[in-house]
């Protein structure tokens, strides 16, 4: 039997329900934090390619199973009275009014609104918020300008806020052409550390060609790790559509030779176009 008047009262107690020592669940029971930060990160994965697919029944269904993350780690500390779901909520309004005074003018979640004429640039929004974020940081004893990026991001995502907080300190290209000429320059050196054969250079080498395409990526407005995703999706459909190619003509795909994988290739880029 479904309901469809739950609020977040009934999630809090269904996962103190399943938390209960006595009577719970034996596997939520013995998870710990560290243990279901795999698990986090899938959801958010998830809800990001939901997204990307469109697949808005499906997303309503994601955004929940990442809610019901938050939930878990909240019931964990609320256990050993660290704090709870509550305690969360105040701190990010808390924060989110803070870091928002041109829409929080008396930095009050309920106090008076600014009259739209009013309303700062988007660049000085953006200018706000990185500034009230890197008070927050030092506030917090983070005294050096790239520390407190989490580790457990992904690479891609880790080097793109590395060189945004790098260039929210003057450390920056000039224009996004100074990006590619860096990144000629850095094939080069790849080049050149494959003829020489030397592992640990071509590794360097092929690491900095790519932390240079991120900083193309972000020169140009875009996220560097969806970018590579929707190179990993157009590769998976091109490949499909050569198997599928394949499969129709009576062929075996893997005793093709290279020339005919390759034929093959541009005829799936072909119907792809179409």
């Amino acid at each position: 039997m479904t309901d469809k008047h739950y609020q977040i009262s009934d999630l809090i107690y269904l996962m103190a329900r399943l938390r209960d020592p006595d009577t719970g669940c034996p596997w939520d029971i013995k998870q710990s934090y560290s243990g279901i930060v795999p698990h986090t990160l899938e959801e958010a994965y998830e809800v990001a390619a939901a997204i990307e697919q469109g697949d808005f029944d499906n997303l309503r269904e994601e955004l929940g199973d990442l809610l019901f993350q938050v939930i878990f780690y909240t019931q964990m500390a609320s256990e050993e009275g660290r704090f709870d779901f509550n305690d969360v909520l105040v701190a990010l309004i808390n924060k989110l009014v803070t870091r928002h005074p041109h829409v929080f003018p008396e930095g009050r979640l309920h106090g008076k609104q600014r009259s739209p004429a009013d309303l700062p640039s988007e660049q000085m929004i953006k200018d706000n918020w990185e500034s009230r974020k890197e008070r927050d940081r030092r506030a917090k004893g983070h005294k050096k300008r790239l520390s407190n990026i989490p580790l457990a991001l992904p690479a891609l995502s880790r080097a793109q806020k590395l060189q945004r907080r790098a260039a929210n300190h003057g450390f920056d290209w000039e224009n996004i052409s100074q990006v590619v000429d860096k990144i000629d320059e850095e094939a080069e050196e790849l080049k050149a550390a494959i003829l020489a054969g030397e592992n640990n250079a071509i590794e360097d080498e092929l690491g900095d060609l790519i932390f240079v395409c991120v900083n193309l990526a972000r020169h140009a407005g875009l996220d560097a790790e969806a970018a590579l995703r929707r190179a990993n999706g157009k590769f998976e459909s091109r490949f499909e559509t050569m198997e599928a190619l394949c499969e129709a003509r009576g062929q075996l795909f893997d005793s093709l030779g290279m020339d005919e994988k390759n034929a093959l290739w541009d005829e799936a880029k072909r119907i792809e176009k179409q």
